[in-house]
């Protein structure tokens, strides 16, 4: 009985291990739109309508971001303007830095999954993302 319950306790704490592995970085490539921000002394700011969403493609942990705005017809508006970044592994997290010009600035990423993600900068504030859906407006 004991042994069954150490088994259990075992990978209960291994099912719990939200820790991003490399190949959960795949999940960051496409169209994401901003659904929360959190401020150090907690507050929060929670977005229910975006005009503008971030689109990331990444590949072998080099990518860019860049912002594009939808319309109804299912396309995007889009300008050249795009923020290059690396994805560094540092101390069992993952950076995601970004370099433009003379300025670099990194974010930690916290979580991916297939539909969300959440990043936290050196201000302390995470920005919390989900996949984008685009308005479905044939019916």
């Amino acid at each position: 009985m004991s042994r069954t319950c150490l088994f259990i306790f075992l990978l209960v704490l291994v099912g719990c291990d939200n820790k991003i592995q490399k190949e959960d970085l795949d999940h960051l490539n496409g169209y994401w739109e901003i659904s929360q921000v959190k401020f150090p002394d907690g507050r929060k700011k929670e977005y229910t309508v975006n005009t503008s969403i971030d689109f990331i493609e990444i590949n072998d942990l080099k990518g860019f971001r860049k912002k594009v705005q939808p319309n109804v017809t299912g396309t995007y508006r889009t300008s050249n303007d795009a923020e290059p970044f690396v994805i560094l592994e540092k101390d069992g997290q993952f950076l995601i830095q970004y370099r433009n010009g003379t300025t670099t600035w990194e974010e930690v990423l916290l979580a991916v999954s297939p539909h969300t993600f959440s990043v936290k900068n050196p201000e302390n504030i995470t920005y919390s993302y989900n996949r984008y859906q685009p308005l479905n407006t044939q019916n």
